[in-house]
């Protein structure tokens, strides 16, 4: 009988739980340490507390949603799909659904039954779980992790150890980086870290009146880098800028750039057409009211609260009547209707970011086990590595399935 193997995971949130219920299935030793006071806290915040689980898309949907380096997790994907998530989280007691892009969902809508049903099964496995146990380093001789080191100075040894502590989004949760300090204190290549999946502040000072205001089916473009950056959905605007659904999306690719300079962005409020068939539709409504005040008519194309802002950026007033709006002052109100310019200057940081951009160097990384090409027993998982998707459950999909690899791996060891 072989002797039992010790798993120490650092990190009790997706990837970390995933990879101990695996490796927990071989002749091993699991123990998951946590620094939060409960595990999984990111879980029950995702999704506005629903817990978007994963998306229902192609793995070819998936891999593209991690953009350029979404081909590193074609094995895990392969391995442990969104459906056998799915399948699994079923045999676990949570039923799901699929709602507007491919969005999966627990069917009771709150993310704690997942975290739950999690919860039982660590128990259920016999997996041990610590909590409020801070790790500052790994111990290594020669290309072994020989223990993990924690804020008290004392040490956990084992056999093999699981890095699944998360990025530095929402820093008030435990995902303060930790992991990604701890890496590079191993000789691990970090790439810059930005936050990702983020509000956005703008320069201009009206968004403080627009606050609260959604706007739905628009599309928003910024300039970065030579690039053009375009999205097509809904989006709202905050007290100092823009955030919703697109302008998240749209973070993840400017937010290297907006580093750097501000980033030159346009919102277009009627996508569906032509700047020549709006034009048409101005003339129409002008006709048809001819007397009427223009900011009056404007409320058949503009949420009202929008109004004002747009006249001064279009320059016209209105107070003119329609039928003294001159063809110079139609054309910018088409102009401005397809290309209301906005100038980007930063983001609201990782404390409102949902992932973190950037990460242990996937060349540093197997993508068939997971496991670091530095030393022999440490896996790393999750947020950590240099990946990052559009919203959709792809980024907690990511999660589940690496720590799932680094389970199945430990496990046909041990």
């Amino acid at each position: 009988m072989p002797s039992v193997k010790k798993v120490l995971i650092i990190g009790g949130g997706a990837a970390g739980i995933m990879a101990a219920l695996k490796s927990a299935e071989g002749n091993c030793d699991v123990t998951i340490i946590e620094k939060m006071q409960r595990p999984g806290l990111k879980i029950l915040v995702s999704g506005k507390g629903r817990c978007n689980v994963t998306n229902a898309g192609s793995i070819k949907d998936l891999i593209e949603a991690f953009g350029r380096n979404g081909k590193f997790l074609y094995h895990s994907f392969s391995v442990f799909s969104n459906e056998d998530l799915i399948s699994f989280l079923k045999e676990i007691g949570v039923e799901t659904k699929t709602e507007r892009g491919n969005r999966v969902f627990p069917k009771s809508d709150r993310s704690k039954d997942v975290l739950n049903a999690l919860k039982r099964e660590i128990a259920k496995r016999g997996i041990k779980l610590k909590t409020a146990l801070p790790v500052i380093s790994l111990r290594k001789e020669g290309s072994k992790i020989v223990s993990a080191v924690l804020s008290d100075g004392s040490e956990i040894k084992a056999d093999y150890f699981v890095l699944a502590t998360g990025g530095k989004s929402f820093p008030g949760l435990g995902t303060t980086g930790d992991g990604y300090e701890i890496l590079k204190k191993l000789g691990h290549t970090v790439t810059p870290l930005y936050p990702a999946l983020v509000p956005l502040l703008i320069k201009e000072n009206f968004a403080k009146h627009l606050e609260g205001l959604s706007l739905r089916n628009v599309r928003i473009s910024a300039f970065a880098d030579g690039r053009k950056f375009s999205y097509f959905g809904d989006m709202v605007f905050t007290s100092k800028g823009i955030s919703g659904p697109i302008v998240l999306t749209l973070s993840s690719q400017i937010v290297p750039a907006l580093s750097k300079n501000p980033v030159k962005a346009e919102i277009d409020f009627k996508p569906a057409i032509s700047e020549k068939i709006l034009d048409g539709r101005f003339l129409r409504e002008f006709s048809q009211n001819g007397t009427k005040k223009l900011k009056n008519v404007l409320k058949n194309l503009l949420p009202v609260r929008l109004i004002p802002i747009f006249l001064q950026k279009a320059d016209v007033s209105g107070g003119k009547k329609c039928n003294e709006i001159t063809k110079e002052e139609r054309r910018r109100l088409v102009n401005t209707m397809k290309h209301f310019c906005i100038t980007i200057t930063g983001t609201e940081g990782f404390a409102h970011a949902v992932v973190t951009k950037g990460g242990v160097s996937l060349k540093e990384v197997d993508p068939k086990t997971m496991r670091s090409k530095l030393y022999e027993n440490l896996f790393v998982t999750g947020e950590l590595l240099d990946l990052d998707a559009i919203t959709g459950g792809y980024n907690l999909q990511a999660a589940f399935s690496t720590g799932f690899v680094a389970g199945e791996t430990i496990k046909s060891e041990c």
